[in-house]
């Protein structure tokens, strides 16, 4: 029950920290430009000139990039209609921005597809639109946008978006998920030694984690103090990287915020929980002659830095490299079509995706394993008792 407890607290700040990175996320560069003919268009669905199909490379790389990056809405899947209409099915997730008049709240199916692609949404009396994933409120007075000649936006600004983005959306669904999980697994245990039901599934997973990752590496006086983050970190990027093998089209380890947040989590854990003898080995290692201190000190301390850089880094770029290379062999059918014919083309790419989405399962878990694993060792050399003689 201590573990569940710990899991639900730590994912309820994870939330609120991602959602707060987001927000610094998307205050950098307030420049905005007007798409090109090809590119996704303002409700982040390809409004292409024949009828919305992806069929040359240029829009396949658009298309692999909208579907990487999060978004307002989820889009299931799409279709083009007998009249050459594209249409789109998915649904719509609310939309909370902090405008220069106050908080505003809408569903995003408000930027809906129109002729120029950029849709203005009305919110009492701020005028919105959102180019390239970004909402954008218009100066006031304005009711459309408007370009230089360097196609950049003369007459609007940035907001501070709190929305319930697909990632985010993601985030609950995970930690829903984990709740429910962690919840059946404590009240096996109240039945019995022996837990029943679904707890036995997840009852190998959490003697895993305890035996062959947090206990060598934290050692056997601290890991338990450490053991409901590590739990939660690894069951959290698992079950994350698997839903993004979903057709829903998640992409949470692969945004970068999430990422940053889990490794601050390990990099602040890490500082906290050091004793005197980590400070010690890293401002003034024992054995070393002084001269030879000064030049070590300075390395050491950018080590604390690189750590939780690492970390985020190494899931994110293999996330999102797996994620690609999956959306790039299926687009091998529309590369393959002049070739081998239809039927070829999308036999060959669907043999090669349903191959690499297997080995996607198992990176899934493997960049979870490792995330941990690398976490207890930081934490374990933080917290680790040196014998000087």
């Amino acid at each position: 029950m201590m573990i569940a407890t710990k899991s639900i607290k730590f994912l309820t700040i994870l939330a609120l920290v991602f959602i707060s990175f987001s927000v610094f996320a998307e205050g950098g560069n307030t420049t905005l430009q007007e798409s090109e003919p090809v590119v996704l268009q303002d409700d982040e669905h390809a409004v292409l000139e024949d009828g919305g199909r992806v069929n040359t490379k240029e829009e396949i790389e658009a298309y692999k990039k909208h579907h990487l990056a999060d978004s307002h809405d989820f889009s299931l899947f799409s279709y083009t209609n007998d009249q050459n209409e594209r249409k789109h099915v998915g649904f719509a997730l609310p939309v909370i921005v902090w405008t220069s008049k106050g908080l505003k709240t809408f569903m995003s199916s408000a930027f809906h597809h129109n002729d120029d692609g950029h849709v203005v949404v009305t919110a009492d009396d701020v005028q919105l639109t959102k180019i390239h994933s970004k909402i954008y409120e218009l100066n006031e007075g304005e009711t459309a946008v408007s370009f230089d000649e360097a196609h950049h936006a003369t007459n609007a600004h940035k907001v501070i978006d709190f929305s319930i983005t697909k990632s985010v959306f993601g985030m609950f669904l995970v930690g829903l998920l984990m709740i429910f999980g962690f919840r059946s697994l404590a009240k096996g245990y109240k039945k019995g030694a022996i837990p029943t039901g679904f707890a036995r599934v997840l009852e190998p997973l959490v003697l895993y984690v305890r035996d062959e990752i947090a206990r060598p590496n934290i050692g056997e006086k601290h890991y338990r103090k450490f053991m409901g983050f590590l739990l939660t970190v690894f069951f959290f990027i698992w079950i994350s990287n698997l839903l993004g093998l979903t057709p829903l089209g998640f992409n949470i380890t692969g945004q970068l915020a999430v990422t940053v947040c889990l490794a601050l989590f390990t990099f602040f854990i890490v500082q906290f929980s050091a004793n005197k003898d980590y400070w010690k080995h890293i401002f003034w290692m024992p054995g070393v002659p002084v001269v030879m201190k000064f030049v070590l000190a300075p390395i050491e301390f950018l080590g604390i830095l690189t750590k939780p850089f690492s970390l985020f880094v190494r899931l994110f770029a293999n996330i999102t490299a797996g994620h690609s290379v999956v959306m790039g062999i299926a687009a091998l059918m529309i590369v393959l079509k002049a070739k081998f014919g239809t039927a070829g083309a999308t036999s060959v790419s669907i043999f090669l995706t349903l191959f690499l989405t297997l080995i996607e399962v198992l990176v899934a878990f493997l960049q979870a394993y490792i995330f941990t694993m690398l976490s207890s060792l930081f934490i374990g050399m933080a917290v680790e008792e040196h014998e000087h003689h």
